[in-house]
């Protein structure tokens, strides 16, 4: 699988590097005082300053949470996101959607957890527990 590619808005890039290399230990890549690309788990996100606010968050409900509707996240290994809850709720995350576990049991479990980085941009970190349920109906 070929990595994608994600551009997005940032009011501070450098409140947005510190945020992503910090709690994520994701790499810096190429950069100029209006954009930084990340290495997010092999992927390539670029954070571009904007002069928009980038703070609005507009949200669904889904399992009687309210999921911000643009987000944008990984889908880790089950172990991996467990260790990286914890050390988020170590360090007093302050998430939209605390860490979870939706379908317990059933087709498709998987754990999830939503927060915002500094600009206001929702990210989603997800595990199935059975990988291969990823795209199960």
């Amino acid at each position: 699988m070929y990595p994608f590619h994600l551009a997005f808005p940032v009011s501070d890039i450098t409140a947005t590097k510190s945020f992503y290399t910090e709690l994520f230990g994701v790499k810096i890549g190429r950069e100029s005082k209006k954009w930084v690309d990340f290495d997010f788990y092999g992927h390539q996100l670029s954070a571009h300053l904007t002069p928009q606010s980038t703070t609005e968050v507009i949200a669904n409900e889904v399992d009687g949470k309210k999921v911000p509707t643009r987000h944008f996240g990984i889908v880790l290994d089950w172990n991996v996101w467990h260790t990286l809850a914890e050390k988020l709720k170590s360090r007093n995350t302050d998430f939209v959607i605390n860490p979870y576990i939706r379908f317990k049991g059933k087709v498709g479990e998987q754990a999830t957890m939503f927060l915002l980085d500094p600009s206001g941009n929702a990210l989603e970190f997800k595990s199935f527990k059975d990988p291969e349920q990823l795209f199960a109906a």
